[in-house]
């Protein structure tokens, strides 16, 4: 196997941060569409996510990449572990990634599209529309932000044997 990255980094598997922003007053979550030339799932529809940097704790992550996708602040003490995915491969990943999704319902700011090279938009999205987005929605078929607004932690694992 090819691959441009180092080859202690191939050996690792990758964490990334994402997270669920609800408002539970207008019953709508924050989805940002990813651009066409995103390396992961072009063109559809997921949650602010992204990779930890080294030595990173996860809800660091969380914090920064929420705020380098959409602007919207948060603090740490507001995120509330939701879910766990954990995909045997990824694009940058080829020996699997972790991501662990965050919900709050307690930000502050105006959500916009802060990194437009990366998505095409920025969308509040009703809770009862989600499944007409599933279709074209990062882990849709999974019903994963449906999973992480209910009250139970829950974990996937996907492409496992």
């Amino acid at each position: 196997m090819s691959s441009a990255l180092p080859p202690a980094v191939q050996s690792m598997t990758m964490l990334a941060a994402a997270v669920l922003v609800h408002d539970p007053a207008t019953h709508r979550v924050l989805l940002l569409r990813r651009g066409p030339a995103a390396k992961f799932a072009p063109g559809q529809w997921d949650l602010p996510v992204g990779k930890s940097d080294p030595g990173e704790p996860v809800t660091t992550t969380a914090v920064r990449e929420l705020r380098e996708e959409t602007g919207l602040v948060v603090k740490e003490s507001a995120l509330r572990l939701a879910h766990v995915l954990h995909v045997a491969r990824g694009v940058e990943a080829p020996n699997g990634f972790v991501t662990v999704v965050f919900r709050t319902e307690d930000w502050s700011g105006e959500p916009r599209n802060v990194e437009p090279a990366k998505h095409s938009e920025v969308r509040w999205v009703d809770v009862d529309a989600l499944p007409a987005y599933s279709a074209t929605m990062v882990f849709g078929g999974d019903r994963l932000v449906e999973r992480c607004l209910s009250d139970e932690v829950d974990l996937t694992l996907l492409g496992w044997p």
